[in-house]
């Protein structure tokens, strides 16, 4: 019975190049032998899309397939016709490198020593930290040097052989039917190299899990979010390679009064209906731990701010400080006894007439424009 190539690959007969691509690298990888050590079938499977995909990607060999089928074609193929299989230099091999050749490179890059990985390491400090700086002692996971075979991963007295499955390649070609594979040898897991007798510290791993302790110093000035990079401070690397680095991410805590904005502190300070109308003198605390007096305008508004510089933070790798921004909040007086009520009713009255828009400009310029559009609808 004829082969439907478009049926393996689960495609329509009007299926586009990039269709055919799409849908020959989803069963490629999904029946891929390696994929399916345990199921025979999967192979065959593997077989049958790789050549439908070589058939229906040459617009030669589709043409011929369309016309002849399946039977026709492989005829035309034994009578020279140029129609037959490309084996691994056809179809597999324009996407092969897509799907496997990172494994392959991997695996040709693991002979020899490794570097170690980098790592990270959140570290949380108050602003008030961030402020002056801080030198404190992390104590990180990680991989270390192996102190008994430093590094090697070998038992005393003895040493790495060449890998006798792959000949010291770190990688293996395998012939599947008419394509070849090449994958990361199993044995050296691509070392090129194996261990006859393994360190018993270590297990032939050259490093050994452990908690480091370090010594970090966190400048004046730093922000929420930066990193600083500890060379050398990361994993140890795998037979003896160079260890990665360490990168330690700051993240600053919030602070109950303050909020900041680059080199700049913002708080917001609360102050009595009095103060803001007659203006006066007010102390605030400062990062520093200190505290400073400043002064309020007379006549200052609910949500005026006012600033204060030099009291900021510092900038990273610079003399200059940044400043301290006052959001006014005025506050209005509560549970007022009657005394107070009546106190507030004749300054109340001492506004009235044409002064009123002098002692509180802003809500009556508000209500005159109010008045001024009933007008405009009435007319």
């Amino acid at each position: 019975m004829s082969k439907d190539y478009y049926q393996i690959l689960g495609v329509d007969r009007k299926a586009s190049e990039d269709d055919l691509k799409k849908a020959f690298r989803r069963l490629a990888m999904q029946y891929h032998p390696d994929r399916n050590k345990d199921d025979p079938a999967a192979e065959a499977k593997f077989k049958e899309v790789n050549e439908a995909y070589d058939i229906l990607k040459d617009p030669q060999k589709r043409a011929a397939y369309d016309h002849y089928g399946a039977d026709g074609l492989n005829m035309a193929s034994g009578s020279g016709s140029g129609a037959g299989f490309s084996g691994f230099g056809g179809a597999f091999s324009d996407i092969f490198e897509d799907m496997f050749g990172d494994m392959m490179n991997r695996g040709g890059n693991r002979t020899g020593p490794q570097r170690g990985a980098d790592m990270q390491y959140t570290m949380e400090i108050t602003l008030e930290e961030s402020f002056s700086g801080v030198e404190t002692t992390i104590k990180v996971p990680t991989h270390e040097t192996c102190d008994k075979c430093n590094g090697s991963g070998a038992a005393a007295g003895t040493g790495e052989e060449q890998c006798p499955a792959c000949n010291g390649q770190g990688r293996m070609r395998m012939q599947q039917g008419f394509f070849t594979i090449e994958r990361t040898c199993p044995t050296c897991s691509g070392a090129g190299k194996i261990i006859r007798d393994p360190c018993s510290k270590c297990s032939g791993q050259g490093r050994i899990r452990k908690e480091k302790s370090l010594r970090v110093k966190i400048p004046a000035g730093l922000e929420n979010g930066r990193r600083i990079r500890l060379a050398g401070e990361g994993e140890a690397g795998f037979r003896g390679g160079p260890a990665g680095d360490l990168y330690v991410l700051l993240a600053v805590k919030p602070h109950k009064l303050f909020k900041r904005d680059g080199a700049n502190l913002y708080c917001r300070v609360p102050i009595p209906m009095t103060t803001a109308a007659l203006g006066g003198e007010i102390e605030i605390p400062t990062i520093n731990g200190s505290r400073t007096k400043v002064k309020i305008p007379e006549g200052t508004q609910n949500g005026q701010q006012l600033r204060v510089k030099g009291k900021g933070m510092p900038v990273l790798r610079s003399d200059a400080i940044g400043d301290l921004f006052i959001d006014v909040q005025v506050e209005t007086p509560m549970n007022l006894n009657r005394k107070q009520q009546d106190l507030l009713k004749e300054l109340d009255k001492s506004f009235g007439g044409n002064s009123q828009g002098k002692h509180s400009p802003e809500s009556s310029g508000f209500f005159s424009k109010i008045k001024e559009a009933w007008s405009d609808l009435k007319d």
